[in-house]
């Protein structure tokens, strides 16, 4: 979710003195912040839960910048945005942090979040909540970003800020594919995060958009988002991380989860309950859109069967267009139509079960039924062959079953008209993933994350 530049004179830019107070250095650093699904909690059904996460899947794709077919030009139909699928709880002011929950996001850089006075505010719990919408008056080291301030300069399509000419301040305006909105100023605060012991670890002057005016489909346990992407106003690019990882627990079991910035300071901190070896795949820079996380993917292979398809057909091409997003806020891997249903026909006729579908219970989803009270059957192996790595998926990573009924079904997606690869975040649980973005390289291994 890339944010549009607002209409603004920002005259307060020929100033030539630009400045800003040091940042604490987070150098050696270890943070950590809880994660939890959007959906936890709210009472949902498993098939509810899926189906959820497969209209999300579909309007997060289609939100992407795209036009047919090539991603990198602004979305010309309106389409639904839908929120991203974990929520991130950061404490924001001093001396007495406030909550806030934002939407984890790779696909974006700002880091903004509801703030009073909220004179247009999406629906939050009423009456609304300090822990959802940030009161800066009640924060000693909460204060404005002045114009000059490099975090307010517009740079290659990354900053979505400019100057307010009545005040002098860093204003932002951020609009989305479905003309959702949000805008207000750039304010600094204290973030307080946990290291891995958990004593708090609090930094100072970190940016973030405080949006007063916020407005479209928006949930009410989101307050904001946090941009995880590769610009500089992201959160791991102000804490000068050199790396940041996740790891996902199964969203049918409602644990939390955890986002790790920073690397641990023990060298086998990554391995910790970790379950099999680190693999690593190059992380590839698209000057077009270069908030995303691309990788090199090379192939798929169903059972035995590795698809027909050329690397070709995955690469990212000159134009910006096609590529192999990486992508926290996509719960299910969305995948060109074309390949989507040769894998679909590969699992059909590898699956030792009849298949089931076109009920309503299941939808348009590729679903197989075994007996009732019958044993787990075992299911054709799914592998994603990336550049030095193969993600060979866990069978809960790509099959959900109702356990009372025996359905089971596929959680990938097709998509018409595109020629991007998304990697969603259902095919990332129980896998400690590591964005090294310090040397350009994507790690991933099988972990316990509910241990993490």
């Amino acid at each position: 979710m890339n944010c549009s530049m607002p209409g603004l004179v920002a005259y307060a830019l020929f100033f030539t003195l630009l400045f800003t107070a040091p940042a604490t250095s987070t150098a050696g650093l270890t943070m950590r912040a809880d994660l939890t699904h959007v959906d936890k909690g709210r009472g949902f059904t498993r098939w509810e839960l899926v189906s959820r996460m497969a209209a999300r899947s579909r309007a997060r794709a289609a939100s992407l910048y795209h036009r047919g077919g090539h991603y990198g030009d602004p979305v010309t139909a309106t389409v639904v945005r839908m929120p991203a699928e974990y929520l991130i709880h950061l404490n924001i002011g001093t001396p007495r942090p406030q909550r806030v929950a934002l939407t984890m996001d790779t696909g974006s850089d700002l880091v903004w979040t509801q703030c009073t006075p909220c004179h247009v505010c999406f629906d939050q719990p009423s009456p609304i909540s300090f822990l959802l919408v940030f009161d800066g008056s009640m924060s000693s080291t909460f204060k404005a970003v002045a114009c000059p301030d490099p975090i307010c300069r517009p740079s290659s399509g990354v900053s979505v800020s400019a100057c307010a000419m009545e005040n002098f301040q860093c204003f932002y305006l951020c609009s989305y594919g479905d003309r959702s909105i949000t805008a207000g100023h750039i304010f600094k605060d204290t973030f307080t995060f946990m290291s891995p012991n958990g004593v708090p670890v609090a930094v100072s002057e970190l940016a973030f958009g405080c949006g007063d005016y916020n407005t479209g489909l928006f949930v009410s346990n989101e307050s904001g988002i946090a941009g995880f992407g590769r610009g500089p106003q992201s959160l791991p690019s102000q804490l000068k991380v050199g790396r940041f990882s996740y790891c996902l627990t199964l969203v049918t079991e409602s644990k939390s989860s955890v986002v790790i910035l920073g690397t641990p300071p023990d060298p086998d901190g990554l391995r910790a309950h970790t379950t099999g070896p680190f693999q690593s795949t190059p992380i590839i820079y698209n000057p077009l859109i270069p908030t995303f996380y691309y990788l090199s993917l090379e192939g798929i292979t169903v059972g035995k069967t590795r698809l027909p398809f050329d690397k070709s057909v995955f690469a990212l091409k000159k134009d910006g267009s096609g590529g192999t997003v990486i992508d926290s806020g996509t719960s299910l891997t969305t995948l060109p139509e074309a390949v989507f249903e040769l894998l679909q026909e590969e699992l059909v006729a590898q699956f030792p079960l009849p298949r089931y579908d076109n009920t309503p219970e299941v939808g348009d989803r590729l679903c197989f039924r075994r007996p009732k009270g019958g044993k787990q059957v075992p299911v054709p192996k799914l592998i994603l062959h990336l550049a030095g790595a193969d993600m060979d998926l866990p069978r809960d990573n790509y099959f959900v079953e109702e356990p009372d009924s025996g359905v089971m079904c596929l959680q990938i997606n097709g998509a018409e008209d595109t020629t991007m690869v998304l990697i969603g975040n259902f095919q990332q649980q129980n896998m400690h993933v590591v964005y090294d973005v310090e040397n350009n390289k994507l790690l991933f291994a099988p972990a316990q994350c509910d241990k993490l």
